[in-house]
């Protein structure tokens, strides 16, 4: 070490090392602001914060009990036993596990899709389905640089991240109509058929985030005939297949719908909720191409973008929904669990409506059942919201959605009650 340090000196004396001062060093990053807070995350570390013991956190999309606590479901549990000391830790190929990704586009594309039989589909494993997002977005950018995506008004904020960081243009589309809470279905048509010919669309395979507004089974039909006549890309983003309604291939009609008309379509899949593999990042990005040889084309591309990212997906989430899909019995252990998660979000949203009628309020909340999924979107003002927060320790995203894997049978009548303290003088 001594000689070291006499080396060193000897050089700095030559001039060859100059010493920076430290001022110098520091102002390397001097100019770099903190990040704003995430608007969905900062609603946990308020949540947190608050010591009330009243306080409800109706903010995060993760699924919660009727006592409010994380839930790890039983075919999870059973698929973990039978990983554990039985299966290696090695990496996976660059494009994943290739058990996974036959399982989830048989989910996604229905058991006995020609599709997958003639092999015209291109598939990896991916983070979960911002992961997924993010793939598709880097290779739209990559191949199709003078392309944008058109992303629907509301959207997952994320979507916006994803797409501006992978430097695509981005555009609007209407979809949610704030008077009737309900779907703009007017406007959409005409965005889509105002849009030049060829253009990339974002499209919420079911349970709209945040709006919990989705079309009927006629008007993705509608919607699938106007994108034809255009020549539209469809991308779907599928975060909850199975969640919004309790039955997976009833979550799957839109790209079923899609299919069935024959386009080309690109799908972002997660197990995030419907398997309540949150922390796994578990998931598979899919491109619909015009044949085998074009999908190989197409997988081998994803491959290298994914290469320098994070050169492999993670073996453990893939395990796990490999086991559970491709086990009939344990399959079905996982259709009833993610039923009853999907029917108790269902009783959660009649109480709540139920109890605002109850309490006389003079508003309508029919769309809080006529919506579907995870999240309502209440229509509730961001001075609303506020006044939940600093009035009733209630916490949300300031747009008004509520969570309602957040909402339980103990908590759903404080909650209506303090919605109609706030909203009772519209």
């Amino acid at each position: 070490m001594a000689l070291y340090r006499r080396a060193a000196s000897a050089i700095r004396q030559r001039g060859a090392l100059p010493l920076l001062p430290a001022r110098a060093m520091a102002s390397l990053f001097g100019h770099v602001e903190p990040a704003p807070k995430d608007p969905i995350l900062g609603v946990t570390e308020a949540f947190l914060a608050d010591p009330s013991p009243d306080k409800v956190n109706v903010g995060v999309g993760a699924y919660r009990d009727d006592n409010g606590k994380p839930v790890v479901l039983d075919c999870v549990r059973e698929a973990e036993r039978r990983i554990a000391g039985n299966l290696n830790m090695e990496y996976l190929p660059m494009g994943g596990s290739m058990h996974m990704i036959e399982e989830s586009l048989k989910l996604a594309y229905g058991e006995d899709s020609e599709f997958i039989k003639d092999k015209r589909i291109a598939a990896v494993q991916a983070l979960s389905g911002t992961g997924a997002c993010r793939l598709f977005a880097d290779f739209q950018k990559r191949f199709l640089p003078d392309s944008q995506i058109y992303i629907p008004t509301p959207t997952w904020s994320n979507h916006h991240n994803i797409w501006r960081d992978a430097q695509v243009p981005q555009r609007t589309f209407s979809y949610y109509h704030p008077e009737s809470r309900g779907l703009d279905f007017a406007g959409l048509m005409d965005d889509i058929k105002n849009a030049p010919n060829g253009s990339f669309f974002l499209l919420h395979a079911c349970a709209h985030n945040p709006t919990g507004v989705d079309p009927t089974e006629e008007q993705w039909r509608e919607i699938s005939y106007q994108f034809k006549l255009k020549n539209h890309f469809p991308f779907f983003d599928m975060a909850y297949q199975g969640f919004a309604s309790g039955d997976p291939e009833r979550d799957a009609k839109a790209i079923r719908i899609f299919l069935e008309d024959g386009h080309q379509i690109g799908c972002a899949q997660s197990y995030a909720k419907n398997m309540g593999l949150y922390g796994q990042r578990a998931g598979c990005l899919s491109i619909l191409c015009e044949d085998e040889m074009q999908a190989v084309a197409v997988k081998s591309q994803l491959q290298q973008i994914a290469r320098p990212m994070y050169s492999n997906p993670p073996v453990h989430g893939a395990l796990v929904v490999s086991i559970i899909l491709s086990d009939p019995e344990l399959k079905n252990v996982w259709l009833g669990e993610v039923k009853g998660m999907a029917d108790r979000i269902i009783g959660m949203r009649k109480a709540l409506r139920e109890n605002l009628e109850k309490l006389g309020s003079p508003l309508s909340w029919e769309h809080v059942t006529n919506q579907i999924g995870m999240f309502c979107y209440s229509g509730m003002t961001p001075e609303q919201v506020d006044r939940l927060t600093s009035e009733y320790h209630i916490y949300m995203t300031r747009n008004g959605r509520i969570s309602m894997a957040g909402v339980t049978t103990g908590n759903v009548a404080y909650l209506a009650n303090a919605i109609h303290d706030v909203t009772k003088s519209n």
